[in-house]
């Protein structure tokens, strides 16, 4: 560009420039800027509604956000609390199912002593009932009256045992005692002393030795069954007071079906755990007599009680004595033998048989051939 050259006009260049009135168009620009300003305040109200509109639904997208994340919280919640209730419903269950085993295994044991008691006590009658086809009749007469009270009769049962105590005796090796049926046999071997007698192709001399005898007992026992009561063991220990163990023995010995009935008294001393259970009625304890167990329950629990007659024993007459055999004599002198024992006892049974040996019948004969034996002397009735 040449800028020395000097300037040329705006016609020259193709331009043509009109005048303008400057009030004229300062009116139109005017009109133009408010309808421009309208237009924009327009847009502005059209904006600042959309704002308000926007922030409205921001507001409830919120809303719905915090409800959302307050349900989706108490979903979890709820599902956490339903998971333990399933774990802990599920325990439950497995203990439950674990119970109902045991206690089915308890019943099945229980049942099986039941047969086992059924067979037991039908075996019994079966040979009670061969027992009563087979006992020979006596003849009773009658002998005198027994005080009876509230019209029941005397249901105890009494029995008196004689007892007298077996006497033992040492019997060394190579001793021989025998004894006979007839004690003038053995008083006239002990006269004669010595005894030559022949075992096994070889004579013995034999020595009749005197010996003595221990002191023995004697007494009776006077036994009485009672027909009100029974003896109750192995009462199950139970954190209930001692009174509510009474009535639930009362309450369980009550039930007739099951061989009881109306009960006076529960004597129930807990240290031993045992109860003696006195009936109303004389005889309620025939029931028992066959029954060793009763069954018991308590607090949904079921318990086998061994059970059996109450009985008084007394002693009386009781007294030492000292016992004598007349018919036994004891016999020494044998060496050592090759033979076995029972043959050199059937040796010296055959030569003291002999009635040219002075002897007799024997009933017993122990030789001991090796070490020491006891024997028992008992009263010959």
């Amino acid at each position: 560009m040449d800028f020395t050259s000097p300037p040329l006009s705006l016609k020259d260049n193709g331009f043509s420039m009109a005048p303008t009135d400057p009030f004229d168009s300062s009116e139109d620009e005017m009109e133009r800027l408010e309808e421009e300003l309208k237009k924009w305040k327009k847009r502005l109200e059209a904006a600042e509604k959309a704002k308000a509109d926007l922030l409205l639904c921001k507001s409830n997208a919120m809303e719905e956000n915090v409800k959302a994340e307050d349900g989706l919280i108490k979903l979890k919640n709820l599902q956490e609390k339903q998971h333990k209730e399933a774990v802990m419903s599920r325990d439950t269950h497995e203990q439950e199912l674990y119970v109902l085993n045991q206690e089915n295994a308890v019943l099945k044991r229980d049942t099986e002593k039941l047969e086992e008691d059924l067979a037991e006590c039908s075996l019994m009658l079966s040979q009670y009932s061969q027992i009563n086809k087979e006992v020979a009749e006596m003849k009773l007469k009658f002998a005198h009256m027994e005080d009876t009270k509230d019209n029941y009769q005397d249901m105890n049962t009494q029995c008196v045992f004689g007892v007298t105590t077996k006497i033992p005796f040492r019997l060394d090796q190579n001793q021989v005692l025998l004894t006979f049926e007839d004690k003038e046999v053995a008083q006239r071997l002990i006269k004669i002393g010595k005894h030559t007698v022949n075992l096994d192709n070889k004579t013995a001399d034999l020595r009749v030795m005197p010996f003595t005898l221990e002191m023995g007992i004697k007494f009776k026992l006077h036994v009485t069954i009672s027909g009100k009561k029974i003896s109750v063991s192995e009462v199950p220990e139970l954190l209930i007071p001692g009174d509510w163990m009474r009535d639930k023995l009362e309450l369980n010995f009550y039930k007739s079906e099951r061989g009881g009935g109306e009960v006076e008294n529960v004597n129930y001393d807990k240290q031993s755990r045992t109860a003696v259970i006195t009936f109303l009625r004389p005889g309620a304890t025939n029931s028992f007599v066959r029954c060793t167990e009763y069954p018991f329950v308590v607090n949904g629990t079921w318990y086998r009680l061994p059970v059996s007659p109450d009985t008084n024993v007394k002693l009386e007459n009781f007294q030492l004595y000292c016992g004598i055999s007349k018919k036994t004599i004891l016999l020494e002198g044998i060496k050592e033998m090759e033979d076995d024992e029972e043959s050199v006892q059937d040796m010296i049974k055959i030569h003291f048989q002999k009635p040219n040996n002075n002897g007799g019948e024997i009933e017993k004969i122990k030789y001991a051939s090796k070490g020491v034996t006891w024997v028992c002397f008992e009263e010959d009735t």
